[in-house]
Parts: structure tokens; sequence; C-alpha cells
């Protein structure tokens, strides 16, 4: 078994979904003990955002610049490990009310009409299936449904909504939030985030 862990939070070792992902991780390797696993941080090492450049190289054009060709050469590698892997963990903090722009740019890898997706007579039909995802989610506010900050949320629903379109729906959200609150509102957060992951049986 193939496990994808990927993360994004640019806090290094104050990361809570940094740490998050790694005790999801460790929870599927114990379920399964084979797992083999592909670990991608994206903070340091992001993809470009997307530019005329590359969708010109993508639509047949030459490619004369090297960091170019690096960063087409690692987008393919990011669709290929995601295709090849049947757990993927994706570390993904709230930054302004949405995902941190290196995830974006994975996504913007991952997403491709063809490969992970395509249109077909009764529309876009996601490609990527039989994987499951887990999303460690971290937020310093609260944006849960009925929450006064609810309608900022633009970070899980626009994650899992992404995710869906491809293919993947068998995702479970792992959240943190309220981090910013205070300490015990930290904790409590954190407490219960763990409490979630233990709780993963399969």
């Amino acid at each position: 078994m193939q496990l994808l862990h990927i993360d994004s939070s640019v806090l290094g070792a104050n990361s809570v979904s940094r740490v998050l992902t790694a005790e999801i991780v460790a929870r599927q390797v114990a379920l399964h003990p084979r797992t083999t696993v592909m670990h991608r941080d994206l903070a340091t090492d992001a993809a470009l955002h997307l530019s005329a450049a590359h969708l010109a190289a993508w639509q047949g054009g030459a490619v004369e610049d090297a960091l170019l060709d690096a960063d087409i050469a690692k987008g393919a590698a990011f669709l290929e490990e995601v295709l090849a892997s049947d757990i993927i963990v994706i570390g993904a903090p709230m930054y302004n009310f949405s995902i941190p722009s290196q995830l974006k740019a994975w996504i913007d890898r991952v997403v491709i009409a063809g490969k992970s997706f395509r249109y077909g007579a009764d529309g876009p039909e996601g490609l990527v299936k039989h994987k499951k995802v887990f999303i460690a989610s971290s937020r310093g506010g609260v944006y849960v449904p009925d929450s006064p900050a609810a309608a900022l949320e633009h970070h899980e629903s626009y994650l899992t909504g992404v995710l869906a379109f491809i293919g993947l729906t068998d995702v479970t959200i792992i959240r943190a939030e309220g981090l910013a609150i205070g300490a015990e509102a930290r904790q409590r957060a954190l407490s219960k985030a763990r409490e979630d992951i233990a709780a993963i049986a399969a």
C-alpha cells in the first residue's frame, strides 16, 4: 500500500497541521504495516505558480527555460504520486480563509483534464477513484457551519470540492480549530483532533 503525505504549512515545528499529518500517517502505518510513505513538503519544495509559459508548454510549445522545465517535471511527479497512492494525507492550515498558495500550486498540477478528470456528455467526471483521503485541517478561528465566521470558510469546502471533482470522495477531515483563541481552546482542539485520529479504524 502506498501513502502520500503532503504538508503545506510554512510554520515548521510550530505547525499544528504538521503535527496532525504525522499522527495520521503513524495511525495509518499502524493499521497497514506494509505501507510505504512518500512525503512531499510543499513549503520547502513548492511548485511555481502557473504562468503563460506553463500553458504554452502544455500545448506543445518549446521549453527553453531550465527552471520552467524542472517545474513541469515536478508537476508531472505530483500527479503520478497521486495516481500511484492508495491513501493521501494532506496538511491544510487555513491562511486568510483559504488554503496556502503552495497547496493551491499542487492542486493546479493534479487537476488536469484528460488525466485526473474529463468532460463527457454528462459533464465532468473524476478519474482518480478508490483512494482514501485524510485532511489535517488547522484554523485559528472557528468556521464550522452556524458559527459567526462560517461565511468566510473557503478552506475545507474548497479542498473537499476540488478533490471530489477529480473523483476523491472518500475524505475524512481531522480538524483543530480555534487555535488562536487562547491556550485552553488550543489544547481542547488538539485533544479532540487526537481523539479523532485514534478513532480511525481503517
